[in-house]
């Protein structure tokens, strides 16, 4: 009796596919050819858990939900190895700047005219560690002091070459008014006119702080689940408020 399985590419969901030949342990290989499909090659059965659809979808996932390397590693059964390089696949995706916020633009006379920006924005930093509590690792950031969207953010050092940073990326935004507490780097690069320092208008910051350290492990002070590395504390962090507060798709093309 002859069976007929419809065989569905697990990306693109398309049923363009052929048969491939079979790999080393004699299972069967199947080719997408649809010509939108980031994947060639795929089989229905693997031997390692970490090449079935979807799953490095999901330790991604679980990072920026607060799992560490190890958990995720005991509970889809795969090498920590393979997590941490999951997760540092996903650093491409990274952008800094919310691109869901007009900026000023340039018209084609290369005058500057202005769309509709951040009017006031709340400035804060906080502060995790990574390796030992003497490695301090800051987050600088910026929200709109109207809607509590984070419009960009830095990592480093808690200094004044560090805020340069995060200013330059906030000029497109038109920002004309800075709410911050009275750290110093702030009076330094801000102009007065543009500066308020005070509790009253940084609370939707502050509530933003707690719900970062609420999501991530990393960045929580008194615990023993921290970065070993710098880059995986900036990647996994970056990775939930690109998908959180941007609406980046941190899954593009993100290989099975």
């Amino acid at each position: 009796m002859t069976c007929y399985v419809e065989v569905h590419c697990p990306i693109c969901d398309s049923l363009e596919v052929n048969k491939a030949g079979f790999n080393h342990y004699r299972v069967r290989r199947y080719r997408c050819v649809n010509d939108g499909c980031i994947t060639n090659y795929f089989m229905l059965e693997y031997r390692y858990k970490a090449y079935q659809p979807g799953v490095k979808q999901q330790v991604v996932e679980m990072a920026i939900n607060g799992s560490g390397i190890r958990d995720t590693s005991r509970v889809f059964k795969i090498s920590k190895t393979t997590v941490l390089s999951t997760i540092k696949n996903r650093e491409s995706v990274l952008i800094q700047v919310n691109p869901n916020i007009k900026t000023l633009e340039l018209s084609n006379e290369c005058s500057v005219h202005m769309e509709l920006t951040c009017d006031a924005a709340e400035l804060d930093e906080q502060w995790s560690f990574v390796g030992n509590k003497s490695n301090q690792r800051w987050i600088w950031y910026a929200v709109d002091h109207a809607t509590n969207t984070i419009l960009a953010y830095v990592f480093g050092r808690r200094k004044d070459i560090i805020f340069k940073q995060l200013k330059a990326l906030l000029e497109p935004f038109g920002i004309k008014r800075f709410y911050t507490d009275d750290w110093g780097a702030y009076e330094r690069n801000i102009d007065k006119e543009k500066h308020e320092v005070g509790k009253r208008n940084t609370q939707k910051i502050e509530r933003k702080n707690l719900n970062l350290r609420t999501w991530i492990k990393r960045l929580t002070r008194k615990t023993i689940c921290f970065s070993k590395l710098e880059k995986m504390h900036d990647i996994v962090i970056g990775l939930l408020i690109n998908k959180v507060e941007f609406g980046v798709d941190i899954h593009a093309k993100l290989q099975i």
